[in-house]
């Protein structure tokens, strides 16, 4: 599981950050988050493609977060594609999406599968063979969702010596791969563990912007092991975020904390913050496994190097 950035701005983007934009890769299965101006130029700087992309996440209706979607839709469009596009967004951007569609004549050569978000509570939105991803409702002006993407456990690998050592049929290797033992002429029984090893330990990562601070939030992203939290302002702005519905960096930290956390990264930045290090030593203070987002940078999930 890999996490690549492209934009982590709030409402006004400079000149070294884009406005949100994420983009997640699960075995070789793209899963855009959120998608403001400017994401399809990050797309083709960072080399991604655009047709691998099957699945885009909106947090919420406001324009740092979904102005680069119509865009993305029409180059989608002009470049031929034909497959289904799942669009996971709050239930009043449906009819906003396509009457903009309409308004512009943009006539697509492919379906929109619109996925509404409404609940107050945590729902699964998306179970496929690799992970399944929960909406979870934040706190913000207007109705504002957060993701959590769980990779799925993978098949243990069977050691090859014993393939040949106990004459393994390949027809039994993919039951044996799901844990099963097996079982000789003689009926002597091999197990399981010594004929197989581990898989990869399964990697996850929540995505919350935008949001205020609340105790439940936590819950949501229990023992996750990568939070990108918005922090908006320094933590001597926190009347200015409470107002705004933002947070600030001690915010995100205390709910990496309560979480329980592998690491924080924090992003979503007001221009105003010219140099971020002084949020991150703000949230270090809390929860010391917290990085700044930078744009165009991909992180291993699991694995990240915090200095």
């Amino acid at each position: 599981m890999k996490l690549t950035i492209l934009g982590s701005s709030s409402a006004l983007p400079t000149s070294e950050r884009y406005p949100s934009a994420h983009v997640l890769s699960v075995h070789e299965r793209l899963y855009l988050i959120d998608c403001g101006e400017g994401t399809q130029m990050q797309l083709r700087r960072n080399k991604i493609r655009f047709g691998k992309i099957n699945h885009i996440f909106i947090s919420h209706i406001h324009g740092d977060h979904v102005f680069g979607l119509y865009g993305l839709l029409s180059t989608m469009n002009l470049m031929g594609r034909s497959t289904t596009l799942n669009i996971y967004a709050p239930s009043k951007y449906r009819e906003i999406l396509f009457s903009h569609l309409l308004d512009f004549d943009i006539i697509l050569g492919f379906n929109i599968d619109f996925v509404a978000l409404d609940s107050g509570d945590p729902v699964k939105i998306l179970d496929d063979k690799h992970l399944t991803v929960t909406s979870f409702p934040l706190r913000h002006r207007i109705p504002s969702y957060g993701f959590l993407f769980r990779e799925k456990a993978a098949d243990r690998n069977i050691v090859k010596e014993a393939i040949e050592k106990f004459s393994i049929p390949v027809a039994r290797i993919p039951a044996i791969k799901k844990g099963e033992d097996f079982i000789l002429e003689n009926g002597e029984v091999i197990r399981n563990d010594e004929i197989t090893v581990a898989g990869p330990v399964p990697s996850s990562y929540a995505y919350c912007s935008d949001t205020m601070y609340f105790k439940r939030l936590s819950s949501f992203v229990r023992n996750v092991d990568l939070l990108y939290h918005e922090a908006t302002f320094e933590a001597g702005l926190g009347e200015l975020a409470r107002i705004t519905g933002h947070s600030t960096s001690t915010d995100a930290a205390r709910t990496a904390f309560e979480a329980g956390a592998g690491t924080l990264i924090i992003g979503h930045f007001s221009s105003r913050h010219k140099d971020v290090q002084p949020l991150v030593r703000e949230a270090r203070s809390i929860f010391p496994r917290t990085i700044a987002a930078v744009d165009g940078t991909t992180y291993d999930v699991g694995n990240i190097d915090v200095p």
